[in-house]
């Protein structure tokens, strides 16, 4: 699904996503992988984690997953079926004791807190959970204040606005955040080419960038931006070549 402010539209199936963006071969320019279920019908752990399986395969980033997750059972399940982490969106706000459970269990490392944010007309932000159907009525601010900070270990930030356009980062975003909050940051929505991702991680307060914009980075596109990226001084790892691997002892 490619999504654009939170609009879906299907651009391919997974055997389409393997055969144009194989994630055993992009894994040498991405740090992590992050699948999400956005379904907008009932959720089906089953299915979701067969995906998640085939996407895992020969992939050696670590991978975030979620969408839904709401039982122990179930985050078990995604661990078991390639995930690292698990991200939870609208449990934080909904069930913050499932939240303390989940990181008691896994610890709190394996939790990735996901907020989706909207400015509206009058240039307020917001915070929606329930794939940006359920709109959070105190400030945003207030709400990221009350989340367990011993329960999640990343901060997951996406602007609902930015979502799909390509039209770069909401850097506004990252002034919501309450100064006592210490989490690692991950700044979503609106990258379109290797200037946005710039533009996010020269910013002392984000840890990380996203992208799910399959057209911009499809193919090559992810490494081209990735070295892109490099050049502008921006401290980020760099693997050798494929061709290279195999010359490689560890």
């Amino acid at each position: 699904m490619l999504s654009r402010n939170f609009r879906l539209q299907k651009v391919g199936t997974i055997d389409w996503l393997h055969k144009n963006y194989n994630f055993s071969h992009i894994a040498f320019y991405i740090d992590e992988l992050i699948v999400l279920d956005v379904s907008r019908s009932e959720r089906n752990i089953e299915r979701f984690t067969n995906v998640l399986k085939t996407l895992a395969k020969g992939c050696f980033a670590p991978i975030a997953a979620g969408g839904g997750i709401r039982k122990l059972s179930d985050a078990r399940q995604l661990l078991r079926s390639g995930a690292d982490k698990v991200v939870l969106n609208s449990a934080l706000f909904d069930d913050p004791k499932f939240v303390t459970e989940l990181a008691q269990e896994f610890g709190q490392q394996c939790v990735v807190g996901s907020i989706d944010i909207k400015r509206g007309d009058d240039e307020n932000y917001h915070i929606f959970t329930h794939n940006g159907m359920n709109l959070m009525h105190e400030q945003v601010g207030d709400l990221l204040g009350q989340l367990p900070e011993k329960s999640i270990g990343e901060l997951y930030l996406n602007s609902i606005n930015q979502d799909g356009t390509g039209q770069g980062y909401d850097l506004k975003l990252l002034d919501l955040i309450p100064q006592k909050l210490n989490f690692p940051t991950i700044l979503a929505g609106g990258a379109g080419h290797s200037g946005h991702l710039v533009n996010g991680l020269l910013d002392e307060r984000v840890d990380a960038v996203a992208t799910a914009h399959l057209f911009n980075f499809v193919g090559d596109g992810l490494k081209k931006a990735r070295d892109s990226v490099r050049l502008q001084d921006v401290d980020l790892a760099k693997w050798p070549p494929l061709s290279e691997l195999g010359q490689i002892s560890l």
